[in-house]
């Protein structure tokens, strides 16, 4: 069985990139935030997950770049109240 694409989950490896860069772009003094290349990178990265997932990636995201953070508290500013999406 052939693999799909360069990885064989190039998808999902898209999909992580663009959330981690997103909220890294996130961090930035907002006057540095290139907001239309952000606003790019969201609809990019909505376009690639599954119908209402693209705040679970950006927690997922978030977490692995912070993870001294209280994991729960990043997924409620995400709206994700349960941790799960």
């Amino acid at each position: 069985m052939p693999k799909k694409g360069i990885t064989g989950h190039d998808e999902w490896v898209v999909t992580e990139a663009l959330a981690t860069a997103l909220v890294a772009l996130e961090q930035l003094p907002p006057v540095n935030q290139p907001r239309a290349h952000m606003e790019d990178v969201k609809k990019l990265l909505a376009a690639g997950c599954q119908p209402g997932s693209v705040n679970l990636h950006l927690a997922q995201a978030k977490c692995r770049l912070f993870p001294d953070r209280d994991p729960l508290t990043i997924y409620r500013e995400y709206g994700l109240e349960d941790g799960q999406g």
